[in-house]
This record gives C-alpha cells, structure tokens and sequence, in this order.
C-alpha cells in the first residue's frame, strides 16, 4: 500500500492469468448461470404446472425440460469447476497468500 491507503498496481506474473485459465473460468461461470437459470425455470414451470394445470397438449413435453438440462448442467460444472481449481498454481512456500498483504 501507499502512504494514502490506497493499494498500488502489481506487475507479478502471478497476477496476470493465462488465456487458458481466462476461458477455463469464463466456461465455468457460464455453466454456473445455465444451472442457476435452468433450475428456476424447472421451479417456475413445476409451479405453474402445480398452480395453473394448462391443458395444451405440449406443456407435458415443454415443463420437464428445465429440470433435464439442469441435471445435465450440474455435472458439467462439477467438472469444469475441479479442472479449473486443479489448474490454479498453488502458491510458494515462501510467500504469503495475496490477501495476506491487505489490513483487516
């Protein structure tokens, strides 16, 4: 930090990601938001099936569809997610974690 508090820029090479860990990550919140927003659809669809029982003859095959793509968006995620944490380079030894260096 500076003599005003305020943190000054860094020029480690340990702070500018790879493009490959770049995309690892973007695939990964990616997979995280098709999860999220696949499972309330599953929910906002159960609900309306439970509450206002529609009668078309495709909602029996239109409603269950969220709920198939977030059972196949969790797995997909847990992958992407542990090769993403596996690919992050563990600290030295010698130096202290990066949030170390910032005041409580």
């Amino acid at each position: 930090m500076n003599a005003l508090g305020r943190r000054m820029p860094c020029s480690s090479p340990c702070r500018h990601p790879s493009p490959a860990t770049h995309r690892s990550t973007r695939a990964v919140q990616r997979t995280g938001r098709l999860m999220c927003w696949s499972l309330a659809a599953g929910m906002t669809t159960a609900a309306a099936d439970l509450l206002l029982e529609p009668q078309a003859p495709w909602w029996g095959v239109v409603w269950p569809l969220p709920w198939y793509l977030t059972s196949l968006s969790i797995p997909a995620w847990a992958i992407l997610r542990a090769r993403q944490k596996t690919a992050q380079h563990p600290p030295d030894e010698n130096q202290p974690p990066d949030s170390w260096h910032q005041a409580a």
